[in-house]
């Protein structure tokens, strides 16, 4: 038995280190070595037109705080920050519908947030650039009841508009996947209680699926911050995000050590973001009202029962 179960597990580790050795030396390679090598360009100074000598400078990270570059970042994020709330506004309804669609129903929802994704982003871009320039299909239609036209394109507003069109899957699909699996049992008990159904949504299912929707607000926020095609195409010179300044270091201004400080100071941020994520407890307009909670138990002789289970599923 002892030697039956040593060879188990020997070979358990071996088929282990064989389906792990492969994609482990993938990114070491293509991903942990080349951004290593971008982080230690931080810290250097250019020499010549092509030479990078790494010295340990922080001069590359202390011109990150010039106000100009101080002002991009927090436009950047502002950008980043509107784009995630107008496809959380959007999304979460949106998934709630597919949550309670038919079968059919949810496969169509599905194949509507995904088909725009089997378009390379370029080619979907430049369709935005169709709808919303001078002579485009919006101005065109407004133009029929004698309203415009309005200059949309190279604006915020155009800038604002293609991230939420590019990034709403990123709010929707995870925001399903966690309303999916919400137990219905708990909708039921809060409607049959006399809770309308904004206030079962704002005080039973958001606190319950509270963590994804975090999730789903950081996978939409990290690339909206670093976009670099929408912005570049649909915006203005008042429009321009974080990742074009890094792509100009990188290119037209040849300072690798700058632009290779600016990429970080973003990763950081993403850091900062991941690390939010983990640390946000539950706001406290999301906890279940005490005071409403007595009367419930006050009215229905099973809301002693039924509010005690939704109250022990969302504060755990």
């Amino acid at each position: 038995m002892a030697v039956a179960k040593a060879n188990m597990t020997g070979g358990s580790r071996a088929a282990f280190w064989a389906v792990f050795t492969a994609p482990a030396v993938w990114i070491m390679l293509f991903f942990v070595v080349p951004l290593s090598v971008i982080w230690g360009y931080s810290f250097g100074n250019t020499v010549g037109l092509t030479q990078v000598a790494i010295t340990g400078t922080l001069g590359n990270y202390a011109r990150v705080f010039d106000p100009i570059y101080l002002w991009i970042f927090a436009k950047s994020v502002v950008f980043a920050g509107a784009t995630t709330a107008i496809c959380l506004i959007i999304g979460f309804p949106y998934a709630l519908v597919m949550t309670f669609a038919s079968p059919r129903g949810k496969i169509a929802l599905l194949l509507a947030i995904m088909l725009p994704f089997w378009t390379n982003l370029l080619v979907r871009t430049y369709a935005l650039m169709a709808v919303m320039r001078t002579e485009g299909w919006v101005n065109q239609g407004l133009g029929l009841v004698g309203i415009g036209p309005f200059e949309m394109l190279h604006t915020n507003f155009a800038v604002v508009t293609g991230l939420v069109y590019v990034h709403l899957p990123f709010i929707v699909l995870p925001l399903f996947s966690t309303l999916d699996r919400l137990d219905r049992s708990l909708i039921e008990a809060s409607l049959d209680l006399g809770a309308g159904h904004l206030r079962t949504i704002f005080q039973v299912v958001i606190p319950i699926v509270w963590p994804g929707i975090l999730s789903a607000v950081l996978l939409c926020f990290i690339p909206a911050l670093g976009s670099y095609l929408t912005p570049d195409l649909l915006g203005g010179t008042d429009s321009q995000m974080i990742a074009s300044v890094i792509e100009r270091q990188f290119k037209r201004a040849n300072d690798w050590p700058f632009g290779a400080a600016l990429s970080f100071m973003l990763m950081y941020l993403t850091l900062g973001a991941m690390v939010w994520r983990h640390a946000v407890p539950l706001p406290a307009a999301c906890q279940p009202d005490p005071v409403q909670f007595q009367r419930f138990q006050t009215h229905h002789p099973l809301g002693r029962v039924y509010l005690r289970l939704v109250r022990a599923i969302v504060e755990r």
